[in-house]
């Protein structure tokens, strides 16, 4: 046995699987569960059907995976944004992009589709209890009170703009671009619009 072929075999299979599991989740958050088939996700990743299938066994199995990723990561994100040490205005505009803007933003995305699906695997529903949109906006919400003090966010009770900002960015993400020819996302400044208070009322 070559210790260093088995080496390399297993650092292909890894980059196979990684490979097939980055497509179906460009997949899902294009056409959720109930769009998203076998075929699609092997096509997507360049592979044909049967190498999908030896890496997993189904796609709910990959979506469960996908799903149970993307809570971390959210969770993650908003933690790290809510510790940043810059103003609250930065702390949203980096949350903003990292939603709307970022290339990456599929398992946002996914997240979405999870939260507004009418049905979903009995594993998926269980993952999806822990978490909380609710935190997030425990999160948020000093740290717009932070801006508004600062004389830069509007007016109003912090924890309630929070929560519409964040159902604004999410109904973005849950946008069917398919329907909508050269649909572009809005930009970053025009979303952070709704909430900065016009330059001439910051005293600035």
């Amino acid at each position: 046995m070559n210790p260093t072929s088995d080496s390399k075999r297993d650092a292909s299979g890894d980059a196979r699987r990684e490979q097939i599991k980055r497509a179906a989740l460009k997949v899902f958050a294009r056409r959720g569960l109930d769009g998203t088939k076998m075929s699609m996700i092997a096509a997507e990743a360049g592979v044909s059907d049967g190498l999908a299938y030896r890496y997993f066994k189904s796609k709910d199995d990959i979506f469960e995976m996908l799903v149970r990723e993307a809570i971390d990561g959210a969770n993650e994100a908003f933690e790290t944004i809510g510790r940043l040490s810059v103003s609250p205005l930065e702390r949203f505009r980096a949350l903003t992009k990292e939603i709307i803007e970022d290339e990456n933003n599929d398992y946002f995305v996914l997240v979405q589709q999870v939260m507004s699906a009418d049905s979903l695997p009995k594993e998926v529903a269980q993952l999806i209890e822990g978490y909380s949109t609710l935190r997030m906006i425990d999160q948020m919400a000093p740290v717009f009170a932070d801006g508004q003090r600062d004389g830069v966010f509007i007016d109003g009770d912090p924890r309630e703009l929070v929560m519409w900002y964040l159902t604004v960015l999410s109904g973005l993400m849950l946008v069917d671009r398919s329907l909508l020819k050269d649909y572009r996302p809005p930009q970053t400044d025009f979303l952070l619009n709704l909430i900065v208070k016009p330059r001439q009322e910051q005293g600035v």
